[in-house]
This record gives structure tokens, sequence and C-alpha cells, in this order.
């Protein structure tokens, strides 16, 4: 099974980036857990930052391409107002779990909104590095589910 870890715009200074927010944690640790946890459950995860949101929707095509299982996705501040990524998200026959690190419900009012929402499977956040974990595991079942049907 594979999966795709996509991580937006500024993820590469988590460890920091407001460390209130985010914590102390670096994006190679996040990557380190989850390729951990892929293991235990059978998954192959790729992970992929970009600080370039074309970039972020040419990696979205190519997981078309290459047909992976599940897409995780933590696009930051892309999550708010990025038409371009969801579009490309949309393309996506397989199951799409939004993730973030912090609870965007209890932030700033424009962090509320997600452009992604329609188009996901589901939304987890507030459990800080938790969050990717969880999602793959939402992921992982969700994949077995459709593969079961």
């Amino acid at each position: 099974m594979k999966a795709l870890m996509l991580h937006g715009i500024n993820h590469n200074m988590f460890g920091k980036r407001d460390p209130k927010q985010y914590g102390t944690i670096t994006l190679d640790q996040i990557n380190q857990r989850l390729h951990d946890l892929g293991k235990t459950l059978g998954v192959n995860v790729d992970c992929f930052q970009t600080n370039d949101e074309g970039a972020m929707c040419e990696r979205i095509h190519q997981a078309y391409r290459d047909q992976v299982d599940m897409v995780l996705i933590n696009a930051g501040a892309w999550t708010h107002y990025s038409y371009g990524i969801r579009d490309a998200l949309a393309i996506l026959t397989c199951p799409i779990v939004e993730l973030h690190m912090s609870n965007i419900h209890a932030r700033e009012a424009f962090r509320h909104h997600s452009v992604f929402a329609e188009i996901v499977m589901g939304q987890i956040c507030g459990f800080g590095a938790d969050s990717y974990e969880l999602a793959l595991r939402a992921g992982h079942s969700a994949a077995l589910g459709r593969k079961n049907a």
C-alpha cells in the first residue's frame, strides 16, 4: 500500500517556527514517525514538502499517475485559499485526509475555513505531531475499506 504525505508552505521550518503552536518537533522527525508507523501498517509512506504551490500541484498530479492508495495533506496556509491545490486534489480517486497540528478552529478567523473540506474524506486537527499518525491510520483504514469493497 502506498501513501503520500504532502507538507505545505513553511513546514520545513517546524522545530523553529512558533513552538507554542507547533512544538519543537522537526519535519524530519515527523516523517520518521510516519515511516515507522507505515512499516507497522504495511504502508510505504512517501513524504514531500514544498514552499512552491505549483510544485505541490505537480506532486499531486504524479500521485494520480502513481495510483497511490491515500493522500495525507497538511497544506498549511494554502488550506485556506489555494483553489489550485484544491482542484489538483479533486483529480485523485483515493482517500484524502486533511490534517493540521494546531486546532485551526481555535485560531484566527481566516484559518477556520478549508477550501479542501468538500473534497477530503475528513480532517484531523489539534493533536500536535500526533495528528500525522492519526491521519495515516484514518487513511489506511479507508484505503483498506476500498480494497475490500
